[in-house]
């Protein structure tokens, strides 16, 4: 733990334990499992020279120096600040490429909407539509245009605008002196004709005394004449100045539109981008899941490949089956509604016959379990008989159940038609004879010597033990230690 203060024009940014989001302070205690860092608050000169083109399509370079940091007096703008900002440093290109790509953009778009004759006389009110817009812009990251000075306009090399605007001044000017040094001369020569003229007036003075009683009537007619023509043609003015006004709105509306149009042609564009993006993806993909299909036919079995490829074939079908379907999709609306009938008692039916099917099956598995709570008790019943006795209940289900017969009938069937050699061995004892001369129980001793071999034989194949009625084997251990 440790304390913290920033100085001046810096503010700490703490996150950590104990934080939700972030934390602005001048000065705090950092505890252990929080973080840190500090940044400045000083406002940056970004100088650009921003490449625009009026509504006329004439280029042109407007160099401009704005000073931008972040708002101090707003402490949500400080949190954007801190959040998308902070992390670069002032002077780096990231943050000069974020304000010079506003800047340029929302130059571009106001003036592309404006005259060049009108971004050349209101140069301010240009330069307050470029403030306000970039500051709109500027507010989603925290950051304020402390000022903003727009240069004189330059022009584009290729495209000399403003000079020829200059020499076009300097010629007017010129010609204008020449006008005013003819005037001058004109006057001197006025001058001296006028006071001959004088002369000549004062004489004629009294003749046009005496006229003008004789033309005071025409006068005063042609004077209400023309007061009439004035009149109208100070209407005549009145109207066209409206009709400009009107035509100066319908350009102005014109322009904005282009604007929108020209943004919805982006948008459109930008959309189209993405679409065939995604179509781009999804293409990529189904070709990898063919090259994982290829891969999967050569690797695995003949059989396996026939599957997928009926697998795959039922599924182009399908396909096709259905753009038909989509294609005729309107001429089957009025055939589905008379089908929807019979769909729906097919429906039941089958429905039906589920029922039918799923009540046998709970028949026959409460059959099973019936079964099987029966043979668990006949089996409890058998244990219980045998004193619980498993080996004695397992060897009497044996016997019960043929199991002995049925190994022997397997042996035979695996030794027929192999020829084995068979070695009879007797144990060369005294045997009875009958009065005929034969042995009486020859045959019975037989079926006594041949059970020793059989139950071994069983025993060596199965693991299992003749029941102690029936006899037992020999321990080999045993005999071994004895």
């Amino acid at each position: 733990m440790y304390y913290k203060v920033a100085n001046a024009s810096e503010y700490l940014v703490i996150t950590g334990v104990g934080i939700q989001d972030i934390k602005l302070a001048k000065k705090a205690w950092i505890l252990p499992g929080q973080s840190y860092t500090v940044f400045d608050l000083s406002p940056v000169n970004y100088t650009f020279e921003v490449q625009a083109m009026s509504a006329e399509k004439l280029p042109f370079v407007l160099p401009a120096v704005f000073t931008i940091g972040p708002r101090v007096d707003d402490e949500p703008s400080l949190l954007k600040y801190a959040k998308l900002i902070s992390p670069h440093d002032k002077l780096s290109n990231h943050v000069k490429e974020l304000v010079q790509g506003i800047i340029e953009g929302e130059t571009r778009v106001l003036a592309a909407s404006m005259t060049m004759e009108e971004i050349f006389k209101g140069t301010k009110e240009f330069k307050l539509e470029v403030f306000e817009k970039v500051q709109l812009e500027l507010n989603q990251f925290g950051l304020l245009i402390y000022n903003a000075n727009v240069k004189q306009l330059v022009d584009v090399p290729g495209h000399e605008y403003f000079s020829y605007l200059g020499q076009k001044t300097q010629m007017e000017a010129a010609n204008q002196a020449k006008v005013d040094v003819a005037e001058a001369r004109m006057k001197g020569e006025i001058g001296s004709k006028l006071r001959e003229g004088q002369t000549l007036q004062n004489a004629a003075r009294i003749d046009a005394e005496t006229k003008i009683i004789s033309t005071q009537r025409q006068g005063e007619g042609k004077k209400e004449e023309i007061k009439v023509k004035t009149e109208v043609k100070v209407y005549e003015n009145q109207r066209e100045a409206e009709i400009a006004e009107a035509n100066a709105d319908l350009a102005k509306k014109k322009a904005s539109w282009a604007k929108e149009a020209q943004v919805a042609e982006v948008e459109s564009a930008k959309a189209v981008a993405l679409r065939e993006a995604e179509l781009q993806r999804e293409v990529e993909r189904m070709n990898a899941l063919t090259r994982t299909e290829k891969l999967k036919a050569e690797f695995l079995s003949q059989a396996s490949v026939e599957y997928d490829t009926k697998v795959q074939e039922a599924n182009w079908e399908l396909y096709q089956k259905q753009k038909q379907a989509e294609a005729i999709l309107y001429e089957k609306e009025k055939e589905a509604a008379g089908q929807k009938a019979i769909a729906d008692a097919a429906f039941y039916g089958r429905q039906r016959v589920a029922d039918v099917e799923l009540y046998a099956k709970q028949k026959e598995a409460e059959g099973l379990m019936a079964l099987a709570q029966a043979q668990g008790v006949y089996l409890r019943t058998l244990l219980e008989a045998l004193g619980g006795n498993y080996a004695a209940l397992r060897d009497y289900l044996m016997i019960n159940g043929g199991m002995f017969q049925e190994i022997a009938k397997i042996n035979a069937e695996a030794v027929r038609g192999l020829q084995p050699k068979i070695s009879i061995w007797t144990n060369g004892g005294g045997e009875a004879i009958d009065g005929n001369g034969s042995n009486a129980m020859k045959e019975v001793a037989g079926v006594y010597r041949m059970l020793p071999p059989l139950f071994k034989t069983v025993h060596e194949q199965t693991g299992m033990l003749p029941p102690p009625w029936m006899g037992t084997l020999p321990d080999p251990k045993k005999a071994t230690t004895d």
